[in-house]
């Protein structure tokens, strides 16, 4: 409670951002140790300043590189399910510093095609400098993509809704769909129902009834900018197009867990 009253203050002096980036410096001092260790464990491997890490994930190295291998095979075994993993485009959109990109080909036909997409031109320059076999693009807050229409076969989304206001919910949904081919698949993690313990009483209840609910007064698409899709805001949007999966996120060792949507792009049977 006593952590959620700062938060809420903080957001409504606009500190919340500043305050965001003193928790980096703290962490970054902690984690000193970690982080030469891991260098002296993985000398080749080349990871984004740390800040970059920071803001996209959490200031641990091991976690960073470990965890987003296998968070790359897990996206893996669910595109299995709906697609067979040879000759296809797959987007990683607000791919950050390509923390998830950078291992998928290890796990995918290296007859597909892989690209990451983020509108913050630092991740995209380091990502095309340190990651290869992967085509990067920059793009604004607001669509299009740098594709044409009906040009990708598979786009995933790790928590990058849960940054976005309620407008450019819409603009992304319709801009998504566009560069999907008929058949396509729409990945993409949200904060659902094991989420609501962080929303005032109100916005518990306009979530119960519906409404997304945003938590701003900082930049759109930062960490500190934070949106919660309750499923009737999400079956609504995805218009006329096929929910294949929704798996609804619980609660683990006190945290909470995203929930899972996988959409299908209206046009050709499920599975093919």
């Amino acid at each position: 409670m006593i952590k959620y009253i700062l938060s809420s203050l903080l957001r409504k002096l606009h500190l919340i951002k500043p305050a965001d980036r003193f928790r980096f410096y703290i962490r970054f001092v902690q984690t000193y140790g970690l982080r030469r260790q891991f260098f002296r464990e993985f000398p080749e491997v080349a990871l984004p300043p740390a800040h970059y890490i920071y803001e996209t994930f959490n200031l641990q190295y091991f976690d960073f590189y470990k965890y987003s291998r296998d968070t790359a095979k897990w996206l893996v075994d669910y595109f299995s399910q709906y697609k067979t993993l040879s000759e296809l485009a797959i987007l990683d959109w607000g791919c950050g510093p390509g923390r998830i990109i950078r291992h998928l080909p290890d796990f995918v036909d290296d007859s597909c095609r892989f690209y990451g997409a983020d509108y913050n031109a630092k991740y995209i320059r380091w990502c095309s400098k340190n990651i290869p076999g992967v085509t990067f693009l920059k793009n604004d807050l607001h669509p299009p993509l740098d594709f044409e229409d009906k040009s990708l076969d598979i786009i995933y989304g790790i928590s990058i809704f849960t940054h976005l206001s309620e407008a450019l919910h819409h603009e992304w949904f319709d801009e998504l769909f566009r560069v999907l081919r008929p058949g396509g698949i729409l990945f993409l993690t949200l904060h659902g129902n094991a989420f609501k313990s962080k929303l005032s009483p109100q916005d518990q209840q306009n979530f119960d009834e519906g409404y997304l609910v945003v938590k701003s007064n900082t930049k759109e698409g930062h960490r500190t900018f934070a949106a919660y899709q309750p499923p009737p805001f999400i079956k609504a949007i995805t218009k006329s197009h096929e929910i294949l999966t929704h798996w609804e996120g619980d609660i683990r060792n006190g945290k909470p867990q995203q929930d899972i949507w996988i959409i299908q792009k209206s046009g050709v049977s499920k599975l093919h």
